[in-house]
Order: structure tokens, then C-alpha cells, then sequence
């Protein structure tokens, strides 16, 4: 685990101006109280991951004025990440996406509290990574299965919600996890040796129950042995926006709060909003259903190839 360092040029102090935290944020009040402001900058949310939905997560949250953040991304900015990665630019081509992200979050409040971990969230330091932490945000890449069952996990025995919004097409689905509800295993239907194939078609079936982007998503474009699949910077935005909503509901204590097994899917495109509650979670028989029917389209378009 490292300290991000404070950024010199762009600074409050490099500019000659003085950065004040309460004016930084003034326009928050009336839609967020006074010591309700307060509470949120003595927060630490920790993010797992800072790729598309990972990176804006961090900056939307650091605009509505959290004050301590635990990051987490093994990954360097790539040309493949421009058309969705808040923290692909030029100016970022290379570096590490941990260390880069904490650094456009210092450029928002320069007295943050970062975290910042440049190393893949293991057993080992996932303790470290949680510690603190009023709420965990899953940025993690969509087939990274098993670091994201363990931060779920670990979350969940730690007392700490977790939000996962995913990307679908130009919308988003999104759940949240309540430590003392449906686990989420339990919702997906994982388990322990579950074939990758299987993994991957609970994700995409248990996120987005509704499915309201299958109409225009193009399935031949997931590539698997490559983990790559269809995605825009427009979705991930979406994600983030609600994503940090819930997570400011949960550090301020507000309601409503829909903890698995209900979810819920806005689709921009089409403008629908779907949410429903799967008692079973992916174990009930029409998700299984789908399950199965993703799985043999995925085979039928050379999954693995």
C-alpha cells in the first residue's frame, strides 16, 4: 500500500489562490445539509478498480465532498481506454491508473485522504484496502470474478455495504449489497470451480435481470479470451452518477436503500427503468433459464476463441 502524493502544478497553492473546503462545496447545501456535509469529508469510500466506471466513481464522488478515499487498480492507461476511461489522456498514456486517478482526485480537493493501492487486491491486502471504509464501490473489470467475489466478501464481514453498477449498452444496472442481507454469492449463484463460462453469464443475467439492452447490444463483440466486450463512456456515467447517489445514502443514513435481491436498470437509449426484486436471486427458475440460454449463445459465437 502506498500514499498518493499531492499534486504540485494546478495546485490551490501553485496557483496562488487559497482552496477552501466549505466554498469548495457550498453548492451542495440545499440538497445536502450542513452536518451531513461534514460527514461526508470525514468518509472513506474505497473503490476497487479505476477504469470506466471505477475513475468516475472516484471524481463524482470527490465532487459531491468525500473526503477519504481507499483506491485500488494493478492497471496502466492504454489507447483502448479513450473512449470510456476518465483518466485516458494523452498526458496519462502509460502510468498507472491508481497513482494517475489519485491525482485528478487532488486536482478536485487537494486536502484529500488517498489511499492508493498499484497492486491487484488479493487475501492479503484486501484488510488494508476495506479498513475504514463506510461503503465499497466494485469499478473491477468484468472478468476479474475472483478478486470481486473477495472484496464482496470481505465487505460483507467487515459490516460494509457494496454498490456494483455495471455498463450495459448505454444503460445502467446496478445493485447494492447489505451486510446483513443477501450475500452476494448467494444472488449470483457462484460458487466455488464455477466454470468461467458459467461466471460470466451469471454476472451479465444477475445484473441486469430486465435486460432492457438486449434489443441493440451486439453479443459477437464479447470477446472472451480476450475479456474485452462492448462498452461506452456514456454508460459508464450513468453508473457513476447513480452509484454515488446510493453511496451518499448510505454514509448519510438516508432511505430509500433497495439491498439485493432487488434490482435495477436505467436504459437511456430506449428511456426505461426497470426494477424488480428476485427473491431467489439467480437461482429461481427463469434466471436459470436465461443462464443458460446466454451460455449456449456465448458457445454458439466460439466462447474462449
Amino acid at each position: 500500500m502506498t500514499t498518493a502524493e499531492r499534486p504540485e502544478s494546478g495546485s490551490a497553492a501553485a496557483a496562488g489562490t487559497a482552496w477552501s473546503y466549505d466554498e469548495a462545496f457550498a453548492r451542495n447545501l440545499g440538497l445536502i445539509a450542513p452536518e451531513e456535509q461534514r460527514r461526508l469529508r470525514d468518509s472513506r469510500v474505497a473503490i476497487a478498480g479505476m477504469g470506466g466506471v471505477g475513475g468516475v466513481h472516484l471524481v463524482t464522488l470527490a465532487r459531491l465532498g468525500v473526503g477519504r478515499f481507499s483506491i485500488a487498480d494493478p492497471d496502466t492507461f492504454e489507447t483502448a481506454n479513450f473512449n470510456r476511461q476518465y483518466g485516458a489522456m494523452l498526458r496519462n498514456m502509460g502510468r498507472g491508473k491508481a497513482e494517475a486517478m489519485a491525482q485528478e482526485a487532488l486536482q478536485i480537493n487537494p486536502e484529500l485522504d488517498m489511499r492508493v493501492f498499484r497492486e491487484p487486491i488479493t487475501a492479503a491486502n484486501v484488510g488494508d484496502f476495506l479498513e475504514g471504509a463506510s461503503v465499497v464501490l466494485d469499478g473491477v473489470d468484468a472478468f476479474s470474478f475472483d478478486a470481486r467475489r473477495l472484496i464482496f466478501r470481505e465487505a460483507r464481514q467487515r459490516g460494509i455495504w457494496a454498490i456494483t453498477a455495471g455498463p450495459l449498452g448505454f444503460s445502467a444496472a446496478w445493485l447494492l449489497f447489505d451486510p446483513h442481507g443477501m450475500d452476494f454469492d448467494t444472488y449470483f449463484g457462484f460458487y466455488d470451480g464455477m466454470s468461467s463460462l458459467d461466471k460470466i453469464a451469471a454476472l451479465i443475467v444477475g445484473v441486469a435481470p430486465a435486460g432492457t439492452h438486449w434489443p441493440y447490444f451486439d453479443l459477437s463483440e464479447v470477446k472472451m479470451k480476450a475479456a474485452r466486450g462492448p462498452s461506452v463512456g456514456i454508460a459508464c456515467q450513468l453508473c457513476s452518477g447513480i452509484a454515488a447517489v446510493e453511496a451518499a445514502k448510505v454514509i448519510l443514513g438516508r432511505k430509500p436503500l433497495r439491498p439485493a435481491p432487488c434490482y435495477a436498470q436505467f436504459d437511456a437509449y430506449r428511456g426505461l427503468l426497470r426494477r424488480g426484486r428476485l427473491r431467489w436471486g439467480n437461482r429461481g427458475p427463469l434466471q436459470r433459464l436465461k443462464c443458460a440460454v446466454l451460455r449456449r449463445r456465448l458457445l454458439q459465437l466460439g466462447y474462449g476463441k
